[in-house]
């Protein structure tokens, strides 16, 4: 299977690949040629191990547990966004015939008893009109014009597909521009023309090391400035639900409680707006000390609710 999907391999290569010795190797190429695997070596500094070719192996090398995984790996949800659901179902199928026949209902007792969704609690799957142009550019390395609609303003720009990511339901486009990957929210494309131009790929890029550090990065630049804060145990669990910066600092919480239950803390935050709201709905559970901006915005909220809804707040409410 190394030499079907890589081509030719020198014995060095394929003995590091199997974490075997040259020795072993060879011997084990000897075995196979007697089994009527039409492998052959050519000599010389590019020469190596190849199959002949058109030869393909066949799916007999699978074990119960990796056809389950095999099965276990789709999503019908998003092959389907994607344009390939009839594709996903037909490769199944075909991998259903070619199985073993004990395996067969192993197989498809994952499909039963396992069901994968990615949309977050309380939220509607995002409309995704362009979502099969984007992946279809992705597919064959062509580049974009999108008109996109961002938090600054909507630009018009075009790029290099690299990648698409699903994250908590929502699909984003990772793409060069000026070969520098950016990350588009492909519900806020307004616009797409796909062009018949070959798209440019960094050199090294690796689309799951760029994410993980995306992420990373986008927490740093968010997240500027710390709060302290008074919480009772269910305002510690409710902070731990705001994002995952704030939940890895109540992760770190060793300090004792005071005799009313509450453990002071320093937690990252957003600017002072956004985090007003976020502390408004953990009240009376969280209570924010510092900085002294962050608390007078608090009250002021309050104020202002109050008023709205009536309340004196120089008297208890009735």
């Amino acid at each position: 299977m190394l030499l079907e999907t890589r081509g030719r391999m020198n014995a060095r290569a394929l003995a590091g690949a199997l974490e075997v010795s040259v020795r072993t190797l060879y011997r084990d190429v000897d075995q196979l040629t007697a089994a009527g695997v039409p492998i052959f070596a050519e000599r010389g500094r590019s020469g190596g191990f190849q199959l002949l070719e058109g030869w393909k192996t066949t799916l007999t090398g699978l074990t119960a547990s990796e056809a389950q995984a095999v099965f276990l790996t789709g999503l019908a949800g998003p092959a389907a966004q994607l344009g390939l659901g009839a594709q996903v179902e037909t490769a199944k199928l075909k991998l259903l015939t070619a199985l073993p026949a004990p395996w067969r209902e192993d197989a498809q007792r994952i499909s039963s008893r396992l069901h994968l969704d990615p949309v977050d609690w309380y939220r509607e799957p995002e409309p995704l009109p362009h979502l099969a142009t984007v992946a279809a550019a992705v597919w064959n390395e062509r580049q974009l014009t999108i008109r996109y609609e961002s938090w600054k303003a909507t630009a018009r720009r075009t790029v290099s597909p690299l990648g698409l990511v699903l994250k908590a339901g929502a699909w984003y486009l990772v793409a060069a521009v000026d070969d520098k990957p950016r990350t588009y929210r492909i519900s806020n494309i307004m616009q797409v023309d796909s062009l018949q131009v070959h798209a440019r790929r960094p050199r090294k890029f690796e689309l799951a090391r760029y994410w993980t550090e995306s992420i990373r990065r986008f927490e740093r630049e968010l997240y500027q400035e710390q709060a302290v804060v008074l919480a009772t145990p269910a305002g510690l669990k409710g902070l731990r639900y705001l994002s995952s910066a704030v939940a890895r600092a109540v992760a770190d919480v060793k300090m004792p409680r005071r005799r009313d239950g509450r453990v002071k803390l320093r937690i990252p935050i957003e600017p002072i707006e956004h985090a007003t709201g976020q502390l408004l709905r953990l009240s009376p559970q969280v209570e924010a000390i510092e900085p002294l901006a962050l608390r007078q915005s608090v009250l002021v909220r309050l104020a202002q609710t109050c008023r709205l809804y009536g309340v004196d707040t120089a008297r208890p409410a009735a």
